[in-house]
């Protein structure tokens, strides 16, 4: 849930626009997951695009905690 309130105009700005990039990243990744999985269900790649998917998806975690900590410090 995003803020309308801007604390920090220049940080969150940045940085929501990196998770916003991410997420559209996360999902090229999940279309292409499915698309292989159409094509070939036991394809190695599947499995290499996954483990990618999943350390995008932390590394958008740890930005938005950032996002929280500085918001409340």
């Amino acid at each position: 849930m995003r803020s309308s309130t801007v604390w920090k105009p220049v940080g969150p700005v940045r940085k929501n626009a990196e998770i916003e990039r991410l997420y559209l990243e996360l999902a090229s990744f999940n279309e292409r997951i499915q698309e292989l999985e159409k094509q070939h269900p036991e394809a190695s790649k599947i499995e290499a695009l996954r483990v990618s998917a999943l350390a995008l998806a932390r590394q958008i975690d740890e930005i938005c905690c950032l996002n929280v900590n500085e918001l409340t410090d």
